[in-house]
């Protein structure tokens, strides 16, 4: 058998629903469309790749007396500097305790304080209604997650499979365009064969695109796979110029990209110039001070590197009891101290970091995309919940929501769904293989480093502009690139990466004020009417 009648022969056209992404939304999805249809899960690397288990902080849901759902719709409206659409701000909301319940009943061991959950509190939150699992909560939720779904008959789940593009009607002619969704074209990652999943209903969890920056929390495969991939299909995509940069990642030459939760400030963290020992955020929000929300304290950190010339700024949290600090953050605590920090006796060094991406596919209450036959959940949509800044522990919430809405609209229209017509194979006769992996190279590196140094938390129009004109030349490169040779995992998130940072560049030249995450110098002012920067295909 050649490889391609092999790879032909690998169609999985058996199952109903086609999930990308095995998060907290996939899942969620694919366990509510198990108990009718059978559902397939496709991960690029591993099933637990994504950034649902690097999650440290926690869900957000109202859950004591005293606080209100009106309460959590205000302190998320707040965040979102009004950006956010207050249908969907009380949607999820409204919708928070019986995910909690849900995850309950999955096993997953929610940390108690007297037979009930356990609250902690963070920035932007006017209440304690963070759930947890000590520091490690996303960890536990994906645990819980895969064991039920590996558990159910009805859910197959394939890692190591990229995808490449959505299948559209006019596939059967051209590899891209718009109409009808049918399913996906994935790289077997160990093959290196193209793949045709089909199927009546797919689903869109591929997570965000915060490896498009050169520092960020987000896992390496963020590389905006799902909003490139809904937006070469003909999805509009809204808000991208709302990253949402983390104030405090761990400052450290050996490793990378680890994040100090939220929480440690939640639980009394000062935020400290590291050689006068100033709390500096009195300058900056004396009122919230460290609990100001992320986009507040993230420019307070950068404005404190960039004016006195520092690496970094101290977290501090040594003030509290070491049994405490101990039992609140075990995770980092033992991570900080393989560093040689010992978090209950000196400061902790910090950094922002890309962190979340606000921004992506438009969706409805339904989690319906622009495209008949794909819905879409999690970090890759832009549901209105957000606005222009999330609100710490609002974006787990946001997963199993939507998820559960994608399922339950799917279901609930199964009948009127039609039978996808014949899909073309993928056709690699016309590439080869490439013998310059080092142009694939390059270019990422390029990429991540022009759109921290000009994308960044602050922003001027003139080094989006010098952005702009960097991601036009490289475009012509890789599309040649793409279009000459066989595809690999890398070039596919190359391609993925180059046309999110377009639409972040773009987004962020038509926001012509600062609002939320989006801070630019040449408009610092708020416009009296509040618009979403929606981009149409």
């Amino acid at each position: 058998m050649t490889k391609q009648a092999d790879a032909n022969a690998a169609e999985t056209s058996a199952y109903d629903v086609i999930i990308i992404g095995s998060g907290a939304a996939g899942l969620t999805a694919a366990l509510e469309l198990a108990t009718r249809l059978r559902v397939l899960v496709l991960a690029k690397g591993s099933l637990t790749g994504g950034s649902t288990a690097w999650a440290q902080g926690g869900i957000a849901a109202v859950l004591d007396a005293g606080d209100t759902f009106e309460n959590h719709v205000r302190d998320t409206m707040v965040a979102g500097a009004g950006l956010n659409d207050r249908e969907a701000v009380e949607f999820v909301i409204e919708r928070a305790p019986e995910s909690i319940d849900r995850l309950v009943e999955l096993g997953v061991p929610f940390n108690k304080d007297s037979g009930d959950l356990h609250l902690t509190r963070e920035g932007g939150h006017s209440h304690r209604r963070i759930v947890h699992v000590d520091d490690a909560t996303g960890w536990a939720v994906q645990s819980a997650l895969l064991r039920a779904a590996e558990a159910n008959p009805n859910i197959t789940m394939l890692g190591g499979r990229t995808a490449i593009d959505l299948i559209t009607d006019r596939n059967r002619e051209r590899y891209s365009g718009g109409g009808h969704v049918w399913g996906v074209y994935a790289l077997n990652e160990e093959t290196g064969w193209v793949e045709r999943h089909v199927a009546r209903a797919t689903i869109m969890a591929a997570g965000g695109a915060g490896r498009v920056y050169q520092f960020s929390t987000a896992p390496r495969g963020a590389t905006g796979d799902g909003i490139a991939m809904a937006w070469r299909a003909g999805a509009r995509v809204s808000n991208m110029e709302m990253m949402q940069f983390h104030p405090t990642c761990l400052y450290n030459l050996e490793v990378k990209n680890f994040l100090i939760t939220e929480a440690v400030r939640g639980e009394g963290g000062h935020l400290k110039h590291p050689e006068t020992g100033h709390r500096f955020m009195t300058e900056y929000d004396a009122d919230r001070m460290e609990l100001a929300p992320r986009d507040v304290v993230a420019r307070a950190i950068d404005d404190q590197i960039k004016r006195f010339g520092l690496d970094y700024v101290h977290l501090d949290i040594s003030h509290q009891p070491p049994e405490f600090v101990r039992e609140h953050f075990p995770t980092i605590y033992d991570k900080l101290m393989g560093l040689g920090i010992d978090m209950t006796k000196e400061p902790i060094p910090v950094v922002p970091a890309q962190h979340y991406t606000c921004g992506g596919i438009v969706v409805d209450l339904f989690a319906r995309t622009d495209l008949p036959g794909l819905w879409a959940a999690g970090e890759c949509t832009e549901s209105g919940l957000h606005g222009a800044n999330r609100l710490a522990s609002n974006s787990l919430l946001e997963c199993f929501v939507f998820g559960e809405a994608a399922a339950s609209d799917i279901l609930t229209m199964w009948d009127e769904l039609p039978e996808p017509p014949a899909i073309l194979p993928w056709d690699e006769s016309r590439v080869s293989d490439s013998d310059e992996q080092v142009v694939i190279k390059q270019n990422w590196t390029e990429i991540r480093r022009f759109m921290w140094n000009y994308v960044g938390i602050v922003r001027t129009t003139k080094r989006l502009e010098r952005a702009a004109n960097r991601i036009a030349l490289l475009r012509q490169e890789v599309e040649d690139y793409y279009g000459s040779f066989v595809v690999t995992t890398d070039l596919i998130e190359l391609r993925n990466l180059l046309q999110s940072a377009e639409l972040i560049v773009t987004s962020a030249l038509a926001r012509k004020e600062s609002r939320g995450l989006h801070y630019t110098l040449d408009y610092p002012g708020l416009k009296a009417t509040v618009r979403d920067t929606v981009l149409v295909p």
